[in-house]
């Protein structure tokens, strides 16, 4: 965890309200005016009860003055209702540019983020729990920041307020100032409580939204296995602890509300005792309109110790926030989360592109095009323990097949990922035609490459939005990637085309068209390096013997136009693959057993 020294959460703070400067300061004097005009009635309520007692100073009529009074009160509603607008703008931008900040992190960087399947890592963090770092965490920040214009506000009427008071009568306004001497002294002492009562009610949340993500996802094999009752009951017990650490976190931020509050009640009532035997003697006497305007000034500047205190307390635990999402980027600076970058609200309920977010530049420089891709010494280890890949080597040639094959949990995906840069290596160098990769996260990516993992991942959206994910291609080139991944055949039987609703993760498509859709979508790209992940899992020998086929036949007659020539990187264990690789690499236990044709390995074994 980042320590708060080293976060420097009002940096980040400041960073987000220089977002939109403009919006911000027009917010802010909205919200000055909201918080202050209350304090101008004070001078009305002190000409009208001088008039009263024949002591006015101005000559106003009572009728004057409460016509003045209902003005300005019609004013100060007029300004709420401007306020609210630009409060509700500035509120969603900032919690916009967070989630979007974190979101476009976790999908330049995998590494940064910890949303590994695999069991093997450790403090691993589901989709469902991440849930509460884009919606509650994000919402804490943005509240600490929409909540400074009215501290503002608050706080330069309090000080107008205090030279009112302070000309009415210095020795007693003094006073003011022990309730804010206590509250400073109670947020200090509680500032460690306060955040470890946050930080315990956030995780509970996260393990909750995390366990309902699964129970969703696992919905058929809970039902198989007949855990209904037990996942129920592990269920409940993990909103039984959130239930028990929110009311402790509720409960204590009551205790320290009630406190501020009941300790700027009595020292309002000392002063108020003050103030009126002051009225009763000769020395310093008080008048009415005075007794009045003092009571009502006082009023703000209590109520703004107040509210100072509940923000301080706020602001520890838009701390905790900051601390929770900067530690879900794994070692990249908090800053990363407060960039400015741009947001598009310009999106209409016509625009019928919801996975424009997903858009690829895929212009190809000179570097790009794939000769040679080398591995040397590639090592990883999951957390705590000696499994993963150890000094991996092996080098492929453009134009090439290259099968990882080997049993279970020998290395074979985990090498991919770190290959990739899906997990970082702990040792090795990868060199693309002999330069070195130095973040191969952001550098394996299209046009360079192109990746699909053992379970492909589609959207609830068409089958056409699946293949594109934002990309400008016509239906010529849509089709011919359909083709590539013999996809041609499912799409004549589907009475939408490329219109059809594939449903939730693909959820109305079987499992080998799911595949061959990935696929399609690879092809589209057309990637200088093409990496399969056991694609053919699904699919049946005739399928997966026409898929590869049209993947090598169309490459080597683009290769002889001068156009594109896929290279590709696969695991399999299918002996027709293995047959056709242009080389074979046998994973066992993390290392490479052995390595070339398939007639150099398999001679005296039999593959799985």
């Amino acid at each position: 965890m980042i320590s708060p020294k080293k976060l420097r959460s009002g940096k980040l703070l400041w960073q987000l309200i220089c977002y939109k400067p403009k919006l911000y300061i027009i917010d802010s004097c909205f919200w000055i005016l909201i918080m202050g005009l209350p304090a101008l009635p004070g001078l009305i309520i002190r000409e009208f009860f001088n008039h009263l007692t024949d002591t006015g100073e101005f000559g106003f009529i009572p009728k004057t003055l409460i016509a003045l009074l209902v003005t300005l009160n019609l004013g100060h509603i007029a300004v709420i209702f401007a306020g609210r607008i630009t409060k509700t703008q500035h509120r969603f931008i900032m919690r916009s540019l967070l989630r979007h900040n974190l979101l476009d992190r976790l999908f330049e960087n995998p590494t940064a983020q910890p949303m590994i399947t695999n069991q093997k890592a450790e403090n691993t963090i589901s989709q469902g729990e991440i849930i509460s770092y884009f919606r509650d965490d994000a919402e804490q920040i943005e509240e600490g920041v929409a909540l400074i214009s009215e501290v503002l506000g608050q706080g330069i009427f309090a000080v107008i307020s205090l030279v009112i008071l302070l000309n009415i009568n210095v020795q007693i306004t003094l006073f003011v100032f022990l309730p804010l001497v206590g509250m400073v002294v109670i947020i200090q002492k509680a500032e460690t409580r306060i955040k470890q009562y946050r930080q315990a009610s956030r995780q509970a949340t996260e393990k909750v939204t995390g366990i309902l993500g699964e129970i969703f996802g696992s919905v058929q094999a809970i039902k198989v296995a007949g855990a209904e009752k037990n996942v129920l009951d592990y269920f409940r017990l993990l909103n039984e602890k959130r239930r028990q650490t929110m009311l402790k976190d509720s409960l204590f931020n009551a205790i320290l509300n009630s406190g501020f509050q009941n300790m700027v009640s009595l020292g309002t009532g000392i002063i108020l005792l003050l103030a009126s035997q002051l009225m009763q003697s000769n020395v310093d006497k008080l008048s009415v309109g005075d007794f009045a305007l003092f009571v009502y000034n006082l009023s703000f500047i209590t109520s703004f110790f107040t509210f100072l205190a509940s923000y301080m307390a706020q602001y520890k635990h838009a701390e905790v926030s900051f601390e929770r999402m900067a530690s879900l980027l794994s070692g990249v600076s908090p800053d990363t989360l407060v960039v400015h970058n741009q947001l598009n609200f310009n999106n209409h309920k016509g625009d019928k592109r919801p996975l424009q977010l997903f858009e690829q530049r895929l212009i190809k420089n000179d570097g790009d095009t794939l000769q040679s891709l080398q591995i040397c010494d590639l090592t990883y280890h999951y957390p705590g323990t000696k499994q993963g890949i150890t000094n991996i080597n092996f080098e492929i040639q453009r134009g090439s097949l290259t099968v990882i094959t080997g049993q279970i949990s020998s290395g074979k995906t985990t090498l991919l990922r770190v290959l990739l840069g899906l997990l970082p290596m702990h040792n090795g160098c990868i060199y693309w035609n002999g330069r070195i990769v130095e973040e191969p996260s952001s550098f394996f990516i299209p046009p360079r490459s192109a990746y699909t993992p053992q379970i492909p991942q589609l959207f609830s959206y068409t089958l056409r939005e699946n293949i594109l994910l934002g990309l400008s291609k016509d239906d010529n080139d849509i089709a011919t990637a359909l083709n590539m991944a013999v996809f041609e055949q499912d799409l004549a039987t589907m009475n939408e085309n490329l219109e059809t609703l594939v449903g939730s993760k693909g959820v109305r498509l079987s499992g080998g068209q799911i595949q061959r859709v990935a696929a399609a979508r690879m092809f589209l790209r057309q990637p200088e390096l093409l990496v399969f992940d056991d694609l053919s899992s699904a699919l049946d020998v005739q399928t997966e013997s026409a898929l590869w086929s049209r993947i090598f036949v169309n490459s080597k007659e683009k290769q002889h136009n001068n156009n594109w020539t896929p290279t590709c990187l696969i695991v399999s264990h299918r002996r027709s693959v293995l047959r056709r690789a242009d080389q074979i690499i046998v994973m066992k236990a993390g290392r490479v057993e052995a390595q070339g044709k398939f007639d150099e390995i398999f001679i005296h074994e039999q593959t799985d």
